[in-house]
């Protein structure tokens, strides 16, 4: 097996426990969007943390898909390839920035317990400030880096044909879409990842899982990277 199709593989599947740990942490991150949210998150404490593992382990991936994306990449497009890296790991801390939004909320969700849940207290202003900040953060600053990333490695997908175009075109529709659903929340048309961004952004959700798929058991075209480079056996 060759240096290009190993890399394909690891990427492949970084793109699969990206996407699962997002879709995932969704399951576990449901006390934060609760009514109540300061009182549940003290309840499910051990469920916001798990959430918050999922969306730390994603940041991880995150950065770790486009450093293995960079040596196949470059040999097309240094440029593009670099910005793609430079947004993807601003991604990846910005996601470990929420990831201490969501620890800094269980932590304030207990002490207001602890206090007694008082109606009126600094706790639900620093609550309120802190759910608005990881909202931001999380949901629309890191998406953003996201989607300008993958835009940025999708056309040189496109170009060079390493993927089927098909996908490729998928994935550039995706990102310009998860582009979109930010800048209609910062125009304050749409609310940070409510119903409407929600949908907006969906269909990279299952895009990175076929693209992820296809490198599992397809890698890049052999002839593409053949074009610029021997291949590199191991």
């Amino acid at each position: 097996m060759n240096y290009f199709r190993k890399l394909a593989i690891v990427v492949g599947v970084l793109f699969i426990i990206y996407t699962s740990g997002d879709i995932l942490s969704f399951l576990f991150l449901g006390p934060v969007s609760a009514p109540d949210y300061l009182v549940s998150v003290s309840e499910n404490a051990g469920l916001v943390g798990t959430g918050a593992l999922l969306l730390f382990i994603g940041g991880v991936c995150a950065s770790g898909i486009v450093i293995s994306l960079y040596p196949v990449l470059k040999k097309f497009n240094a440029g593009l390839a670099l910005g793609a890296v430079g947004f993807r790991i601003s991604e990846g801390v910005l996601r470990f920035v929420s990831v201490c939004g969501y620890l800094l909320l269980i932590t304030l969700s207990q002490q207001f317990v602890q206090a007694g849940a008082p109606d009126s207290s600094y706790f639900q202003t620093l609550g309120a400030l802190v759910y608005a900040g990881n909202r931001w953060v999380g949901n629309v600053g890191s998406l953003l880096a996201f989607s300008i990333g993958a835009l940025l490695y999708y056309i040189i997908f496109y170009r060079t044909k390493l993927v089927p175009r098909w996908i490729s075109v998928w994935g550039l529709v995706a990102a310009i879409l998860g582009m979109l659903s930010c800048v209609l929340v910062l125009v304050g048309l749409i609310a940070p990842f409510g119903t409407e961004q929600v949908l907006i952004a969906i269909p990279m959700l299952p895009q990175e899982l076929v693209l992820a798929v296809w490198l599992i058991v397809k890698g890049f075209n052999p002839s593409v990277i053949a074009s610029k480079s021997p291949q590199v056996d191991s």
